[in-house]
């Protein structure tokens, strides 16, 4: 017979019968607590009306018949009848009168509503509250002392193991029983009432078995490594019964522990992904329905960041292209099991808390990375739809969240309508280059304009601006060739980044929604924004132009410097028209404001550079314009005048 099979079955029934009796006992013990507690307020009220109607009773006297009351006896109370007087002509005095005091009306209590006990004036020592030393010397103390005690029995058997007083086997029994025994003591010091004290007992039990398994398994090599796993998940899970039937969320935390430490601890360096994975999975939704049923804030993040440390140095030591498919899933699978608890929480009370909507962030770009690093760049297009597929699920999230008002649940709807947003963006540069990201964000940025106007929401009218500032910057530093005249990658890319602003103030001008002062004047930064866009891409153009026709004998570079002059005047000319035909103050300035650059550029650059016949044709459109505007503009003044 081998002789590690006795140690396994020891160590089977400890783990399946003592421990899983002890959770179940503390179960019980803080479910009757509970209970008992929950009846206090029954028997306060019930004492306090007995303690009532005993009042009532002192305030009513009790005078028995033909017996008379002596002075110093209380009335209520029975007396034998005083002898008659043996002197005659004597009478006993008087009483003195004794009015009973008003009894103290009792005002009954509301149906369902206990009436409040007598209130107790709490003394000095129940008023304190736990300062800093109790802290110090009740807590962290305690942590301290667990460690020192761990390391204390450590280098004790290791000491008795270099001395050779304990065989290997014997070594790894005597973890197991310690380990096992501490479970049993930490129970009955919880029964005492040392909490604390009992929970840090209940971790060092949980660490000595982890350390004897891994003992026993990668030092001693008593059982094979699958037996240590085994062993081990067996034992988080009988410290999570532990944690559970205490209602103990630090006990659940050192279970975390202990359950995030044992593929390292079994590790054999060798690539194991399913089998990590899909551990790291159970545990995790094991922890996370924990977390969610006792309402324990601290198992999430932690777990969020050990699958974090494993999933990426597992990717950095052993991935390969051949393990695409399952790599995917098993990235997908912990995006949604970690996006599980905040959304659940989410919909169920409209609202996240601060660490929550840190998990949620991390949580989804920690998504996206492991997306990138795997599909780019051989599958843009599955990257692609995959980010699309982001977008809508965390769009949904947040249409799911319930009609209510707070600010946690703005802040909720906020969060999944942002990652949204961001997705759609992310997925135009994935897919498209150059130029068409330009287009792509230029197109976004009015649909989210409309959008926004539509259903009423300034931060989808904030983000439209943003992205049109990113295509205006775009149009400005990032060059474009065009080979011919319009029609070309630059100009249509102009053309797409104007009509998108422009599209935008209209939206804006007939969605009939009052705005505010400052977005106003964003939607009007935006037109002229559009006007100066649509200016630059003409001129680009007409200079182009005239710089690859034929020479027949003339300077290239001052017949670009008159066709530019000429156009800025005729463009000025135009917006003036336009803003007399629509009565725009706005577009009517815009053109002021090109015509005295024209008037600049022609007085200093090309009165100075230009030959004579460019310095003629240039001031002679110059004076025609200014003419016909002159005119425009008197014409206009003496309608006005008119009565």
């Amino acid at each position: 017979m081998d002789p590690t099979v006795p140690l396994l079955i020891l160590l089977a029934i400890l783990l399946f019968i003592v421990v899983p009796v002890l959770a179940i006992s503390a179960f019980i013990s803080v479910r009757n607590l509970r209970s008992t507690v929950e009846h206090i307020p029954q028997i306060v009220n019930r004492l306090y009306r007995v303690e009532q109607k005993l009042e009532q009773l002192e305030q009513v006297p009790v005078k028995p018949t033909g017996v008379p009351a002596t002075p110093k006896a209380e009335a209520w109370i029975p007396h034998p009848p005083i002898p008659s007087a043996p002197v005659t002509g004597l009478t006993p005095p008087a009483e003195p009168s004794r009015t009973p005091p008003p009894p103290i009306p009792l005002r009954p209590a509301a149906e369902g509503v206990p009436l409040a006990p007598r209130k107790i004036e709490p003394t000095v020592a129940e008023t304190e509250e736990p300062g800093v030393e109790a802290m110090i010397a009740g807590r962290w103390l305690n942590y301290v002392g667990i460690l020192a005690l761990f390391l204390a029995i450590l280098f004790f058997l290791k000491y008795a193991f270099d001395n050779n007083w304990v065989g290997p086997r014997g070594r790894v029994g005597i973890g197991l029983l310690i380990g096992s025994a501490l479970f049993p003591f930490s129970h009955r010091l919880l029964d005492r009432g040392y909490k604390l004290f009992s929970e840090g007992i209940a971790g060092l039990g949980a660490a000595v078995l982890y350390l004897s398994l891994w003992a026993g398994w990668h030092y001693y090599q008593l059982f094979p490594q699958w037996a240590a796993f085994a062993l081990m998940i067996l034992v988080t899970a009988a410290t999570a019964a532990v944690s559970v039937g205490r209602n103990s969320e630090r006990i659940a935390l050192l279970t975390l522990a202990g359950g995030v430490i044992t593929p390292m601890l079994v590790s054999t360096g060798r690539d194991q992904e399913v089998v990590l994975f899909t551990y790291l999975i159970v545990i995790g939704a094991g922890m996370l329905a924990l977390a969610r049923t006792r309402d324990w804030k601290t198992l999430a993040p932690v777990q969020f960041v050990a699958t974090l440390i494993y999933f990426w140095g597992w990717y950095d030591s052993f991935y390969k292209d051949a393990a695409l498919g399952r790599t995917i899933l098993f990235a997908t699978l912990f995006f949604l099991l970690f996006a599980a608890l905040p959304v659940a929480r989410s919909w169920r009370e409209g609202e996240l808390s601060a660490l929550e909507s840190v998990i949620v962030l991390v949580n989804s770009f920690a998504y996206l990375i492991a997306l990138r690093m795997l599909l780019w760049p051989h599958y843009r297009w599955g990257l692609t739809l995959t980010v699309l597929a982001l977008a809508a699920v965390h769009l949904g999230f947040e249409r799911a969240l319930p009609k209510k008002a707070g600010k946690g649940k703005q802040i909720a709807r906020a969060l999944f309508a942002g990652l949204a947003l961001t997705f759609v963006t992310l997925a135009v540069p994935i897919r498209l280059d150059g130029r068409w990201i330009t287009i792509g964000w230029a197109v976004e940025g009015a649909v989210l304009a409309w959008s926004g106007l539509r259903i009423r929401v300034a931060a989808l009218r904030g983000a439209a601006f943003l992205l049109f500032v990113v295509v205006a910057l775009r149009l400005v530093f990032i060059p474009i060739e065009a080979h011919q005249f319009v029609l070309n990658a630059r100009f249509a890319t102009f053309a797409a980044g104007v009509a998108s602003f422009l599209l935008a103030c209209y939206f804006a001008r007939t969605a009939g929604l009052e705005l505010g002062a400052t977005e106003k004047g964003a939607f009007a930064a935006t037109a002229i924004v559009a006007s100066i866009g649509a200016l630059a891409a003409l001129s680009l153009e007409i200079w182009d132009a005239v710089g690859r026709m034929p020479s027949f004998g003339i300077d290239r570079d001052l017949a670009q410097q008159l066709a530019l002059s000429s156009l800025w005047l005729v463009y000025a000319l135009g917006l003036i028209v336009a803003g007399i035909v629509r009565k725009s103050a706005s577009l009517r300035w815009q053109a002021l404001g090109l015509l005295g650059v024209v008037i600049g550029k022609v007085f200093l650059f090309d009165l100075s550079f230009l030959d004579r016949f460019y310095r003629i044709v240039s001031f002679l459109l110059l004076g025609l314009v200014l003419m016909v505007i002159s005119f425009f503009y008197q014409k206009r003044m003496g309608a006005k005048k008119k009565p």
